[in-house]
């Protein structure tokens, strides 16, 4: 199997061992211009200008790529005719030529090429990109891309190298098995994907340096033992102290081992064995 992760010379500290994709698989390098959006950055503020999610902001200039989640060409034949990178996840995506004329974006699967002829609905074989409903997928298969309402488009097992696996129906719901280990009830209407999502290697990818984090958009995450006491309350102290409590947030909530979940979620009656 071909490893599509590449390193550097060491020419600088932050070269030493930072690693990253090869870009073998991508066929072509700018997006499909009816297919893209525009889209500002919030630097982590809210409609008032308020910081409501911490250190974040910069990042490099993206545009959105619109991605097709519903899958809803039933019965329409396509052909992939290009594997591009999207910067805004960590898979890659195929642009689809349907035989209708139309283009569209859809995840690209491990192992999706060039040339291919992918196809959604009940009439659809077995293979690598193709989109069923789960009650004509069968058992054991490997499954991305799934919705967790009918209708709604693909929500769960979406990032790079994630995989399900459909493993029994009863009655109106299927029993699905979640990278985590989690098995879960999603209705059998839904639909979902065939096959692993490519770009298995990026969990492996080392970043290397601060200044490629802020690349992405991210920005320094200050602990909170470096803090003065009025913005922490692990802040202060005499010399290097490590806290003197257990971890927290700036406002005093754990964070380690502390149960978040509301008790009263709707969709724990769908979980049928929790990670």
């Amino acid at each position: 199997m071909e490893v599509n992760i590449k390193s550097y010379k060491p020419t600088s500290p932050g070269r030493r061992f930072l690693t990253g994709s090869t870009f073998n698989e991508i066929t072509k390098s700018k997006p499909e211009k009816s297919l893209t959006t525009s889209f500002g950055k919030k630097g982590g503020r809210n409609c008032y200008g308020r910081v409501t999610m911490r250190y974040k902001g910069g990042g490099h200039k993206r545009k959105y790529r619109m991605v097709d989640f519903l899958r809803e060409k039933i019965g329409v034949p396509g052909k992939v005719t290009a594997i591009e990178y999207d910067p805004n996840r960590s898979c890659r995506i195929a642009l689809i030529q349907y035989v209708d004329g139309e283009k569209r974006y859809i995840l690209a699967p491990d192992g999706l090429k060039v040339g291919e002829q992918i196809m959604s609905g009940p009439e659809a074989e077995i293979k690598s990109g193709n989109a069923l409903a789960l009650k004509d997928i069968p058992l054991g298969t490997t499954i991305h891309n799934i919705e967790i309402w009918p209708g709604r488009g693909g929500q769960m097992v979406r990032a790079a190298g994630g995989a399900a696996q459909l493993m029994a129906k009863e009655g109106d719901y299927a029993h699905v098995k979640l990278n985590s280990g989690e098995i879960r009830l999603i209705r059998i209407r839904c639909m979902a994907t065939i096959g692993q999502v490519g770009n298995t290697e990026h969990e492996i990818i080392s970043i290397g340096k601060a200044g490629r984090k802020r690349w992405m958009g991210k920005r320094p995450h200050v602990r909170g033992v470096a803090k003065n006491p009025v913005d922490h309350p692990m802040g202060g102290g005499e010399g290097k102290t490590s806290g003197g409590r257990h971890p927290c947030t700036p406002w005093g909530k754990p964070t380690k081992g502390y149960k978040t979940r509301s008790k009263t979620k709707y969709s724990d009656k769908y979980i049928l064995k929790r990670a």
